[in-house]
């Protein structure tokens, strides 16, 4: 199928094409290597989220992967940090949410299709009323992708935290309700955090630069096999771990 238009009013063929589409996966691990060479950054894990995390992926569990968001480079960061962490074997196997206006231009599409991009059209840009149906079959796209194998990582902060790169902001009941769809499907995806840490910032509305964004500190939390059964109670579960896992790159920095 030919990659259709990223525009809201074209939503429907948007997500039906991704709903199929596959990465390729030499490519992917490629372009990860690359990066994790680029930016080489240190890994840290709690007390047995290592292990955990090795053996979910070795049963082949999904993984629905959060992780705080601070600056545009973040999903470069993050990918260097899956080459050089546990998360290597899904490579290829791993969707990534992403901002709709990040497929406008050609070459950047093609790259963020390799790295497993999904769009999302979010409420801020397009007003909450017009993106809501794309919202929810988005959120059944992610659900169905992690049903069939896949594993997702979000940044359910939603954009940049130019606030406070010490504080998890607010998280929407988006991640919650994924999780909570997958499972109704038969399939329960294992909740994992990843906190995030560029070192002290100055001013958190100036965002590093590459050279800054080298040796950056990521930090995982135990995996959690059992979820809440409500959205708003997993968003919250999801908010509380994820500041537990940007303490730990925070102290590790």
């Amino acid at each position: 199928m030919r990659p259709p238009e990223v525009l809201l009013d074209n939503s429907d063929e948007v997500y039906a094409f991704y709903r199929e589409h596959r990465q390729n996966r030499l490519q992917a691990m490629g372009a990860y290597a690359l990066l994790g060479r680029r930016y080489r950054p240190r890994i840290g894990y709690a007390a047995g989220a290592r292990e955990a995390i090795g053996a979910l992926i070795r049963s082949r569990t999904p993984l629905l992967i959060a992780v705080n968001h601070l600056s545009r480079l973040d999903p470069y960061t993050l990918a260097a940090a899956a080459w050089r962490s546990e998360l290597r074997p899904i490579i290829g196997r791993t969707r990534v949410l992403a901002k709709d206006e990040l497929f406008e231009q050609a070459k950047l599409r093609r790259r963020i299709d390799m790295m497993g991009g999904i769009p999302v059209f979010r409420g801020r840009d397009h007003g909450l009323r017009a993106v809501n149906a794309a919202g929810q079959r988005m959120m059944d796209i992610c659900a169905e992708r992690l049903a069939g194998g896949d594993s997702l990582a979000i940044f359910p902060e939603g954009t940049c935290n130019v606030v406070d790169p010490a504080r998890v902001q607010a998280v929407g009941t988006g991640i919650g309700h994924i999780a909570f769809r997958t499972a109704r499907s038969g399939v329960r995806p294992a909740l994992l955090c990843l906190g995030l840490s560029y070192g002290p910032r100055p001013d958190p509305a100036v965002e590093p630069t590459k050279e800054e964004a080298k040796y950056a500190s990521f930090h995982f939390t135990a995996p959690r096999t059992e979820l809440p059964a409500r959205p708003a109670e997993i968003a919250r579960l999801v908010r509380d771990d994820l500041q537990r896992a940007l303490d730990g790159a925070i102290a590790a920095y």
